[in-house]
């Protein structure tokens, strides 16, 4: 019988004969410390949101601080069941014939993997699109992108998370327990069947996708920032292009590092199907870095904001005793200044006064 459709017998094959194995004590000790950070640091984010959304509610930071919130609390419930589930199989000694065998745990074990492995990816690539948005076109961005659109955005981003996880048990192929019998997937061992192997590619097309979307357009968005810095004379502006760069450095290469180990491998699974030279032990620590991503995300988004820049500045002025930026540049919201710096610079209006002002000056 083909374990790949028959849900009752889906991975018990590989719980006979498995050359991957993981210490109990050492697995359960990294479960329990990654579900503790990212549930802590992704509340702290929650948190932090909900309180600058009430502030900015009727402004244009809205977008992003709903876009934000969307992601951090999608990775915090996937913290909390995947977690608690990982948890309770390490707990359970990784007996699954035990405790799987109608296959139902296993299954809610790979849906969620599968969503909250995407989920957080298409939510990214769309912040990356907002934001490119909003400095590129502000005008466009104040009008047309509403709370009411970016709700509809995250309706959309999460059905279509939900789709991709539930195609699989809607095709009646079922998810597999991997070979360190300590989690569920797509069948990534003896992969020959072309459905098995069409769904490792779009998972990981699908990831790899929304990674150079964000990549594109986080380039697009400090391209400009840096272009509006060095044609605007303004020293209000300056606090936004230092803050969003870091920011945008910080989000490509935290995502990128994260997670494409992980898509890679599957990929490369889903390409050479049985003679794939993928193991056990490089697949598990592909998972664990793209489960860092998640922890990684609310502080990179989120706490690596002006306040906490100004802050690293003070100390690090202090430590060298260098002056090396003023103070001055801090004064002014950064999404108000980079929004109003970018309508300026396209204002056709603007640059006629710019041009004009030096004439009435020496006039005078």
């Amino acid at each position: 019988m083909n374990s790949s459709k028959s849900p009752g017998l889906a991975g018990f094959g590989i719980l006979k004969n498995t050359t991957c194995h993981t210490e109990k004590k050492i697995s359960v000790f990294f479960s329990i410390i990654f579900m503790t950070v990212g549930i802590l640091s992704n509340s702290l984010a929650i948190a932090i949101l909900m309180k600058a959304y009430q502030r900015f509610r009727q402004k244009s930071k809205a977008s992003f601080l709903l876009l934000a919130s969307g992601l951090v609390i999608t990775d915090l419930f996937g913290h909390l069941i995947n977690g608690a589930i990982a948890v309770f199989v390490y707990a359970s000694d990784k007996d699954w014939i035990r405790f799987n065998q109608s296959n139902i745990l296993c299954s809610v074990f790979g849906i969620c993997m599968v969503f909250f492995g995407l989920c957080p990816l298409f939510l990214g690539s769309v912040m990356a699109v907002e934001r490119c948005i909003g400095v590129t076109k502000p005008i466009f961005h104040s009008t047309k992108m509403t709370s009411k659109h970016v709700k509809m955005m995250l309706t959309m981003v999460c059905l279509f998370a939900v789709l991709i996880a539930l195609l699989p048990i809607l095709r009646f192929r079922a998810y597999q327990i991997q070979a360190s019998r300590t989690w569920c997937f797509y069948k990534t061992e003896h992969v020959e069947d072309w459905e098995d192997r069409f769904y490792l590619l779009l998972f990981s097309c699908l990831g790899l996708l929304a990674l150079a979307i964000s990549f594109l357009c986080n380039a697009v968005t400090g391209i400009t920032l840096l272009r509006v810095k060095f044609k605007s004379q303004q020293r209000q502006g300056r606090s936004h292009h230092f803050e969003m760069i870091i920011q945008l450095l910080a989000i490509m290469c935290v995502s990128c590092i994260c997670w494409s180990p992980f898509l890679v491998s599957m990929a490369r699974i889903g390409i050479n199907a049985s003679h794939s030279k993928e193991n056990c032990e490089t697949i598990l620590f592909a998972l664990r870095m793209a489960t860092w991503n998640q922890i990684l995300d609310p502080w990179v988004y989120i706490l690596l904001r002006k306040a906490v820049l100004k802050n690293l500045y003070k100390i690090t002025r202090g430590c060298c005793g260098m002056h090396i930026i003023n103070l001055h540049m801090w004064e002014l919201s950064s999404i108000k200044n980079s929004l109003k710096v970018a309508a300026i610079s396209e204002s056709p209006v603007s640059s006629k006064q710019i041009n004009l002002q030096p004439l009435s000056t020496t006039g005078q």
